[in-house]
């Protein structure tokens, strides 16, 4: 009987790493952090660092996106900042070469800066046309705040692009070919006492080929 009673815990150890992951974490796919150029509203490509990417802006506000930056304190990053738009807007980055699988250990990572109630939320489309917006969402910070999280640990729902506006659940989307993502608040700007600020992003997901 003894015998028996230490078997037991050594074969549950054996049988958790039999199920354990593989670790195969995904490359880094894309890093935007905004050429240091002159504040402009709307933004434009023109302000895209990363030459493989092109800019996409969306909603009936999209128009107040602005690349923003100032002088004092010196150390202020060039930044996107929704706080102009005057009704729901949101942005999104698109490789020009590849779609993005964002399955198994995908993730993003940004710095970030939100004021008031203001919750940035990421925003997907999908290769068959459908946007997404996520549950998660970065909260208000007192200063500028790295963050990483993945991909696996978010429920989403549909997003009407042109409206800005979330939709239904989506169990279970098919993240395997991502064509852009971006992120919103799904609120008018709220100028400087309400609003969001993305200094970088960073999406680490296995490029599919267009």
């Amino acid at each position: 009987m003894r015998r028996l009673l230490l078997a037991a815990p050594f074969l549950l150890v054996l049988h958790a790493a039999a199920q354990a992951p593989e670790d195969s974490r995904p490359p880094l796919f894309f890093r935007e952090d905004w050429k240091e150029i002159a504040a402009v509203a709307p933004v434009t490509q023109e302000h895209v660092a990363n030459p493989a990417l092109l800019l996409g802006l969306y909603g009936p506000g999209k128009d107040g996106v602005r690349k923003s930056h100032h002088d004092t304190p010196k150390d202020d990053p060039y930044y996107i900042w929704l706080g102009s738009c005057p009704s729901s807007c949101a942005i999104a980055l698109r490789s020009k070469e590849a779609f993005v699988d964002l399955t198994g250990l995908a993730k993003v990572r940004w710095r970030t800066k939100q004021s008031g109630f203001r919750n940035l939320r990421l925003t997907l489309k999908l290769a068959s046309g459908m946007w997404l917006v996520s549950d998660y969402a970065e909260g208000p910070t007192v200063d500028w705040h790295e963050s990483e999280f993945a991909i696996a640990g978010i429920r989403w729902r549909r997003l009407n692009i042109e409206t800005i506006v979330e939709g239904a659940w989506v169990e279970k989307p098919d993240l395997s070919k991502v064509d852009e993502i971006g992120w919103t608040e799904l609120a008018p700007g709220g100028n400087t006492p309400a609003s969001s600020r993305v200094d970088w992003i960073e999406v680490y997901g296995k490029p599919v080929k267009r």
